[in-house]
C-alpha cells in the first residue's frame, strides 16, 4: 500500500466510498475525527454531502478548523470534495452569512434560478488550465455532480476546470497545495479514480 491519507469525518456525508476507491487505487486511507490519528497522514481530505453553515459548525464543535488550517500551512496536500470543496472559501450563504475556512478567497453561493436545482448528475468537464491533479484527464470527460450551491473565486487563476450549467461553474481549484473537486470523484468513474490516483502522487 501506498502512502497514508486521512480523510476527516465531521458528520458530513458518507466518507467510506472516498476510502474505498482510494484503496482501488492502491492508497491506504483511512476515516478519523481524532486529531491524534489525522496527524499521522501524510494527506488530508476533506469531504462532505449538506450544508455550509453545519459543515462549519460541525468543524468547530470538533476543534478541527484551526488544527486543518495549521496542517495546510505546512504544505501538506489537502483536498475538498464537494462542500468540502465550497468551505475552503471565505463565505457562504447557505442558512446564513457563515465563514468558511478562507483558504481561497471567494464566495459559495446559489445557483441562479431558470435552471434544476440542485445541479445533478453527469456533466462535462471542461479543462481551462494545467493542474497536477488533471493530469491524463481531456476536456469533455463526465463527472458526477450534486450541488445547489457554487463557488464564485475571486482569483479566477485558482479555477482549473468549469462544467457548463448556463453559467461556468468552477468544478475543479487549486491553490499551492489546496485542491478542491465540487463533483464526487468517488462516483465519477474511471476519469474520478484517475483524479484520486493524482492527488496520491502529490504525496512527498
Amino acid at each position: 500500500m501506498k502512502e497514508m491519507i486521512g480523510i476527516i469525518d465531521y458528520g458530513m456525508g458518507n466518507l467510506r466510498s472516498v476510502e474505498k476507491a482510494f484503496e482501488k487505487m492502491g492508497y491506504k486511507a483511512f476515516v478519523s475525527d481524532k486529531i491524534e490519528e489525522l496527524k499521522e497522514a501524510e494527506a488530508l481530505i476533506i469531504p462532505g454531502v449538506g450544508a455550509f453553515y453545519d459543515a462549519m459548525k460541525n468543524l468547530k464543535d470538533k476543534g478541527l478548523e484551526s488544527w486543518i488550517l495549521k496542517e495546510v500551512e505546512k504544505g501538506k496536500p489537502f483536498l475538498g470534495i464537494c462542500l468540502g470543496m465550497q468551505i475552503l472559501f471565505a463565505y457562504g450563504y447557505e442558512v446564513e452569512k457563515t465563514k468558511g475556512l478562507d483558504m481561497i478567497p471567494g464566495d459559495i453561493v446559489k445557483i441562479p434560478a431558470g435552471r434544476k436545482i440542485p445541479h445533478m448528475g453527469w456533466n462535462q468537464l471542461n479543462i481551462t488550465a494545467e493542474s497536477e491533479i488533471l493530469k491524463g484527464i481531456e476536456s469533455n470527460q463526465y463527472v458526477y455532480f450534486v450541488h445547489s450551491y457554487y463557488a464564485k473565486p475571486q482569483e479566477e487563476h485558482v479555477v482549473k476546470a468549469v462544467t457548463d450549467y448556463g453559467i461556468d461553474i468552477p468544478a475543479v481549484v487549486e491553490k499551492g497545495n489546496i485542491y478542491g473537486l465540487q463533483f464526487h470523484p468517488e462516483k465519477s468513474g474511471d476519469t474520478g479514480l484517475q483524479i484520486l490516483k493524482n492527488f496520491g502522487e502529490l504525496i512527498g
